[in-house]
């Protein structure tokens, strides 16, 4: 086997340095109205997205390093109590790996299910179930979460449980609601209500 020869201009298009990563949620308001305490509820507070499959479509396209099929890593940082709300993944795999603090991981038609990771600890929620993940640390902690897709897949369709679309519609009006579901964050009576 002849060994690839990989020079230093190739190996930067293959390194993410977390300083210059941006959070996905600068990219989701810029321009549609949406308010940032709006993602909040269906986002950690911050997403950085790290690698993503090349011609990725939705929150991670923005990654600086594209990787195979199959793979899409970020870096969910969270201040205490900080969580992105139920939600499932239809057709993906989510794994989280803790980095630092202490997250509860939720799962379960209502969240009623959880375990708890401490640093270098690491959980896989498999493809249509309802999880949550909430930094239960008294510092900003952080995940690495690698979501498995299918082959040939350019898209991870999220649907958050209706108890945070209500929320939503509760704190910011039906028009948020609206506005986050035309850039895929989806939401679970609102597709239960168009079949």
């Amino acid at each position: 086997m002849k060994a690839v020869d990989l020079k230093n201009t190739d190996v930067n298009s293959r390194v993410a340095r977390f300083k210059d990563l941006v959070p996905y949620k600068q990219s989701i308001m810029d321009g549609t109205g949406i308010p940032a305490e709006a993602v909040e509820v269906v986002s950690a507070d911050s997403v950085y997205p790290v690698m993503s499959p090349e011609n990725w479509q939705g929150r991670s396209a923005v990654a600086p390093v594209t990787g195979a099929d199959g793979l899409v890593v970020t870096i969910a940082e969270c201040p205490p109590g900080n969580h992105p709300g139920l939600h499932s993944h239809s057709h993906t795999v989510e794994n989280f790996f803790c980095l630092n603090g202490r997250f509860r991981v939720s799962w379960g038609e209502n969240g009623e299910n959880s375990v708890e990771l401490e640093p270098l600890d690491f959980i896989s929620v498999p493809a249509g179930v309802y999880r949550d993940f909430n930094n239960i640390s008294d510092e900003t902690a952080r995940l690495l979460v690698m979501i498995q897709t299918p082959e040939g897949d350019t898209r991870d369709e999220v649907v958050f449980h209706p108890a945070v679309g209500q929320e939503i519609i509760d704190r910011f009006g039906e028009d948020v609601l609206n506005k986050l579901d035309k850039v895929g964050f989806r939401f679970a009576d609102r597709l239960q209500a168009a079949e």
